[in-house]
């Protein structure tokens, strides 16, 4: 079982204090949702959990292993992380995006293996892109690009992935398969953990629920105590009578 481990975490940007005291343990099979105001602490808590931040107080392990212990090859193997941006530098195709998952494990010099391709092309599957592998990613549709991008973090094989607002700007049809997809990594044994703002959806899916605000983790539970109405209301400004109750949009 994989696991990462936030100890007493702070991590701070001159006098600003982006993140306080998190202590949290995050297990392979979850679907955790990170979810707060906007400046709340989502980015900064997975670029820390990514080793992508080091940390001004605590300390963040990978099983027994502190992030910053591992070499940047062995910890992108483990870890996967893809952004909010949802861009890509180039105008490559869609098998060229999703193989660029596989750096981490190619020695210097080295071309893909068959092995590799089999990762590519599961990934692929698994993310509904298949179709897609010949065309050029700056062709696709914004919900095209996310999964696109979801594939390139699976053909990893990472044990976790960490991903930051991938249904932004997405619509409803799109926002549903990208999670679907997400709950179906989680289910298969991958630590999943996605920052959001679309609080249905996150009731909807997600295994856990993280709440921070002000860079403080105020909650950590399932949807139902986590999304309560008076978190809900205290933390967000908003009212939700009843907790939040996700909606039942369903793929066609």
């Amino acid at each position: 079982m994989t696991q990462l481990n936030l100890q007493r975490v702070g991590l701070r940007y001159g006098d600003a204090a982006a993140l306080i005291d998190a202590s949290a343990c995050f297990e392979s099979g979850q679907l955790v949702a990170l979810v707060g105001p906007n400046g709340a602490g989502k980015s900064t808590l997975l670029g820390v959990c990514a080793g992508l931040a080091d940390p001004s107080d605590g300390i963040v392990c990978l099983d027994d292993a502190p992030i910053g212990s591992l070499k940047f090859a062995a910890r992108a193997r483990r870890i996967s992380y893809l952004p909010p941006d949802g861009r890509s530098a180039w105008a490559l195709k869609v098998h060229t995006i999703v193989a660029l998952g596989r750096v981490p494990h190619l020695k210097p010099l080295r071309r893909l293996s068959a092995r590799d391709e089999a990762a590519i092309k599961e990934a692929l599957d698994r993310a509904g892109v298949s179709h897609l592998s010949d065309r050029r990613f700056d062709t696709l549709s914004s919900g095209e690009r996310a999964r696109v991008l979801i594939a390139r973090s699976l053909s990893t094989q990472a044990d976790v992935l960490l991903l930051d607002e991938p249904t932004a700007a997405l619509d409803p049809k799109h926002q549903l398969a990208v999670m679907e997809i997400l709950k179906a990594e989680a289910d298969r044994g991958r630590l999943v953990i996605v920052a959001a703002h679309a609080l249905e959806l996150v009731a909807r899916y997600a295994d856990r629920v993280v709440v921070l605000q002000d860079g403080v983790i105020r909650e950590d539970g399932p949807p139902a105590t986590s999304l309560s109405e008076a978190v809900v209301r205290d933390v967000f400004g908003v009212t939700a009578p009843g907790g939040v109750v996700p909606t039942r949009l369903e793929l066609l």
